[in-house]
Formats: C-alpha cells, structure tokens, sequence
C-alpha cells in the first residue's frame, strides 16, 4: 500500500503512561512517558523534533483529552479514533505493538478521525453534561425521600404528586419539627391539595422516629443543596449559549423539545452541520440509526450502536415527551409504530426523527413546519385505500368507491 503520511505518531495512552512510536521515513523510534503535564510536554517536544505531521490515539475514557490538549495547540493533525476500528490481532497485544500498529495504519493513511469539537464547545459540553448528572442525583435524592416516608408509614405521594412542592415541602418541614398531628398538617395544603384535606389526614398519619427525622432533614438540606448548583449552571450555561439563541429558539419550535433539551444537542454536536455528510451520519454518530448486519441474503440483528450515549438518551426523552403532544406528525409516528414494534423501538425512532429535523433545521436555518397527524396517510392515499377496500371485500363486502368532492 502507498504510504500517505511520511511522519506520524502512533500513542497507545494509558492512566499513568502514554507509549509514543515515531515512524519516519528514516526510522522508527517508542518511547514511553508518564501522563503528568511535564512529560506530556516533553513527549511534544520530542514530536516535534522529528518532524511529525500528524499523530492518533485511541479513545480511551477520559485519559486522551489530556494528549489531546497538547497536542492541538501545535501543529499536529491529531486523530482521536474509535478503538473498535484498530483491533490488534488476538494474541499480540503489548502496549509497543499498540503503538506501533496505529502509528503504521495512520501512515497507510487507513484511520478515520473521530469527531472532537473545539475547545469551547467542549466545555460547554462538559457543563451541561454536569448539570444533568446533578439533576439525577436529584431526583434519586427525591426517591430517597419518597422512600422514606414510606418507611414510616406517611402516604404523602397517594395524595401529592409532587412530593417536593410547596404544600408538601411545608409538611415534610413540620413532620420533622416533631408536628404528628395529620389535622394540623393537613392545614399546611394550599391551592389544588386544600380540597384533599380528608385524604390528606388518613394519608399523614403514621409511625415516624428519631433517625427517620434525622434523614429527612438531611435529605431536604441535600436537595436545596443541589438546587444551587443547578441554579448557578444555569446561569453560566446561559451566559455561554447566547451566541446560540436563535438556533436554541428553532430547536424549541420541535414538540418534545424544551430548552434544556436543545441546549444539550447543540452542546453535544454544535450548528456547523457540515461536519456530518448527512443527516443519517449523524444519526448513526447518535446511537439512533438501526444497524446494518447481513450475511448470505438473511437480515439479521439491526440493533443500534453505543453512538453518544449522552445526546442519545436526551433524545429519547424528547421522544417520550413528544407522544404526549396531541395532532402532531411525531406522535402520530410513535403510535404507528408502537403498533407493531412495541414502545420501546417506536421511542428510538422518534428519535431518530427528531435528530433528522434537527440537522435540517440547523443547516437550511429553517423554522419547525408542523405536518400534522395525517400526513403519512395521505402520502400513501390511494395505497391505503387499495388495503382498506380489499379487507371488506375479504369480508364479503362488495365496495363501490366513490372520491369525495373536496369543500372549501
């Protein structure tokens, strides 16, 4: 095969050590260095010194930003690349035969690059993704609550649906002030709670102790804890998505789509669609695109990939959140599918609808178009109505068809 790069780099990055292999057309030559800032340093250096071009790594964890950081800031093409794609052969594998096969399939010119954004946008990615992980402590924080109470016998969720709300918050307080009384707690109900003041009494009255108390005041201490710092994420991601504002506020037009949802897409794969080819490119980079597994003529197993699990998961719950929108063409979508794939793969596949909006939206800088609940059935009218006819005529229908005169 014809040699592409003549100067490459080949690291196989580990937690404490990075091993480097330098191929030239006049040598070959591994070292191995530790991963503090000082060596990374040097290993740049020495990089450098010979003339490297370009450079490729394996996307190990979290252990190749550090390499990366370096090295993007010299002027070395650096790939970071999907280890699935540079398997070793079984048997062979040490961390210097590691880096010497990249380093020779990044000189046959044979490696594909993952997709790494700029740096901005890999912190903005870094903290949205934060934020989400505070809001699921959260809400473990608030089963744990829940979970609570039921350990003393409280039914407070039977009655509230929000636990945390403001007339249930205000009877978690008085319970652990050392207040049992259901009648007296009952009063603390305001607006909807206020006419369930009779289920409310049956449902506050149970056995709560000491240490019961004890995590609960914990608890609450911990959730209003994490509200400030969800809060202060807020503010900074605000402050950090303002050049973004009309393309969150087109985003916001797809039913299921709020505006954190839409701020964790563009985190994750930014407005510049040029970088995917294709709306199924970014699909299947997502984790939403069925997969392609045939052999010998069978269809087998079209399972979807890992892709991003963090944009992946951020889209099913759009998907959900789009079911229950009512004379829309995505839950229209969902409802066909279901049918006949079960819930779960009509979720994945309103996903990968939604995505494909949303590559389209952001390249042609186009507003939602709302296709209504009937537009895959009029697509195939006269299809459908072929069906519809046959089925009666199967029941010994005969069927005279006649097109109805459109009104204004």
């Amino acid at each position: 095969m014809d040699v592409v790069y003549s100067h490459v780099c080949g690291l196989d990055v580990h937690k404490k050590t990075v091993v480097a292999c330098i191929i030239t057309p006049d040598e070959k030559e591994i070292r191995t260095f530790s991963t503090m800032t000082d060596d990374l340093l040097q290993m740049v250096d020495w990089i450098k010194s010979k003339g490297c071009t370009h450079a490729a790594m394996e996307s190990t964890g979290s252990y190749w930003k550090p390499v990366y950081n370096l090295l993007e800031t010299e002027e070395i093409q650096t790939l970071v690349v999907n280890a699935q794609h540079i398997k070793h052969v079984p048997g062979r594998k040490t961390d210097v035969k590691d880096a010497e096969w990249i380093a020779s399939l990044l000189r046959l010119g044979l490696l594909r690059g993952s997709f790494i954004p700029p740096r901005d946008q890999r912190e903005l990615r870094e903290l949205i993704r934060y934020r989400r992980s505070l809001i699921e402590e959260r809400a473990r924080e608030v089963n744990r609550i829940q979970k609570v109470l039921e350990g003393a016998n409280i039914k407070l969720s039977s009655v509230a649906s929000d636990i945390l709300g403001k007339s249930a918050r205000a009877m978690i307080e008085a319970l652990i002030a050392g207040n049992v009384d259901p009648e007296s707690l009952s009063e603390l109900a305001l607006r909807r709670l206020k006419n369930k003041k009779a289920d409310l009494q049956r449902a506050l009255k149970g056995l709560i102790g000491p240490h019961q108390r004890l995590m609960l005041q914990t608890q609450l201490r911990h959730v209003d804890e994490l509200d400030a710092l969800i809060q202060q994420l807020d503010e900074e991601i605000k402050r950090r998505m303002l050049p973004f504002e009309e393309d969150l506020e087109r985003l916001d037009t797809i039913p299921g789509v709020a505006r954190r949802t839409a701020e964790q897409i563009v985190a994750e794969t930014g407005t510049d669609m040029s970088r995917f080819p294709s709306a199924a490119h970014l699909c299947s980079w997502a984790g939403v695109a069925p997969g392609n597994n045939e052999s010998a003529g069978k269809r087998k197993s079209g399972r979807t990939t890992k892709g991003n699990p963090r944009l992946r998961s951020a889209l099913i719950e759009a998907a959900r959140a789009a079911v229950r929108t009512k004379h829309t063409y995505l839950s229209s979508l969902y409802h066909r599918i279901a049918a006949r794939r079960g819930a779960n793969r009509a979720a994945v596949a309103v996903a990968h609808r939604i995505l494909t909006i949303v590559y389209h939206l952001l390249k042609e800088n186009q507003v939602y178009n709302e296709l209504g609940p009937h537009y895959y059935e009029e697509r195939r009218r006269e299809q459908m109505a072929r069906q519809a006819i046959r089925k009666l005529e199967m029941l010994g229908y005969d069927v005279m068809v006649k097109e109805r005169e459109q009104t204004a």
